[in-house]
This record gives structure tokens, C-alpha cells and sequence, in this order.
């Protein structure tokens, strides 16, 4: 049993991989230009309470792509699981102080997962052609989905931030399941609801 685990985790992860890596960039000038730049979120802060490398590379990325005219609009997908912990909330505040204007930021309050941000940016916003962003081993599963929803999407990485082998391996994992859960159980979004028009 456990020799067929870790078969099937390596067999995913490799299909993953190679699957997207040509899809994948890491710098601003050679990605194409995209109407929409899709924010995966995360918290803005670590446990111990100090600042999240990965949420602040990712708000200055998508400011970046912004500011050179990559893209027209930033959508920030995450976790408002309750009043206290509101992701989206928080990068529209961190996007704002980088020097995005408001009406370009649309928050997306239901991406518990990024399946959910993935599905819920085509099926609720209205979106096929866009730029993720994200960390780089976070990436090749976020294009992963897209490609299986028949997304036009490209990945936009942030710079490297040096991730413990605890995030590395629940990401491994977190790739397994995105191919039982897109191949296997066809799992939908925890909340869709209506569909949502984005100022672009």
C-alpha cells in the first residue's frame, strides 16, 4: 500500500510538472499580456505573527504587472472564512498601498482552496485568458486545473522565497490530490453563486 502511494505521488507530480513548466514565467518582460491577473491568496501572516514572504511577493508581482501594463485587472481569490480572517480583504489593502487604484481590484471571497479560486474565476467571473500568481512550486498546480477547465492561463511567479521541507511536502501531496480531484471525484467548488461582471 504504502509502496503504491508513493508511486502515485511521484507519477502525479510529474505529470504536473512537465505538463505546464512551458507555461510558467519568471520574468515580467517575457510573459503575455493578459486582460486579467488572477492573486492566489494566502495569509499575510505566519503563525509567530510576522509578515508572510509569500503574500507580500505575490501583492508586488501583480502590482508590478500592473504598473507595466501586463495586465487591466487584478482579481484577489482567497479564504474569508470569518470576520477575523479575511485574505482577500487583506491584499486589496496591500495592492492599494503598492499603488493599484481600487476600482481595478476585484475580491473574490470564496477561493478556500485553489481549485475553488481556479473554477470560480471562469465559471463566476467570466475568465479563460489570464496570469496567475503565485510561488513557483505553487504554480504548476494552478495551471494544472486551469488547464483542465480549458483556461488560456500562464503563470506568473514571484521571487523565490526559501520554503521549509514541511511545504514542499505538503505541496507534493496537494498535487496528488488535485488529479483525484479533478480526475476521479469531480469536485466542485465549495460556493459558486452568481456570476460577477469584472471592470476590464
Amino acid at each position: 500500500m504504502a509502496v503504491a502511494l508513493v508511486g502515485f505521488v511521484v507519477i502525479t507530480n510529474l505529470w504536473i510538472y512537465f505538463s505546464t513548466t512551458a507555461d510558467v514565467y519568471t520574468e515580467l518582460d517575457k510573459v503575455p499580456s493578459s486582460q486579467v491577473a488572477l492573486v492566489l491568496g494566502t495569509s499575510h501572516r505566519l503563525v509567530d505573527g510576522s509578515p508572510n514572504p509569500f503574500f507580500h511577493e505575490r501583492m508586488k508581482t501583480a502590482a508590478e504587472l500592473y504598473k507595466q501594463g501586463k495586465v487591466k485587472h487584478i482579481l484577489v481569490s482567497g479564504d474569508n472564512a470569518t470576520i477575523y480572517y479575511n485574505e482577500p480583504h487583506k491584499m486589496r489593502q496591500a495592492l492599494i498601498k503598492l499603488g493599484i487604484p481600487s476600482e481595478k481590484i476585484t475580491l473574490d471571497y470564496a477561493g478556500f482552496r485553489t481549485l475553488d479560486s481556479i473554477i470560480r474565476c471562469k465559471k463566476v467571473f467570466g475568465q479563460d485568458n489570464i496570469i496567475i500568481i503565485t510561488q513557483p512550486f505553487h504554480s504548476y498546480r494552478a495551471l494544472f486545473i486551469s488547464n483542465y477547465y480549458d483556461m488560456q492561463a500562464v503563470a506568473m511567479t514571484t521571487e523565490k522565497v526559501e520554503s521549509s521541507i514541511k511545504v514542499q511536502i505538503r505541496e507534493y501531496f496537494a498535487r496528488m490530490l488535485a488529479v483525484w480531484d479533478l480526475y476521479v471525484i469531480k469536485k466542485e467548488p465549495k460556493f459558486l453563486g452568481k456570476k460577477e461582471t469584472l471592470d476590464v
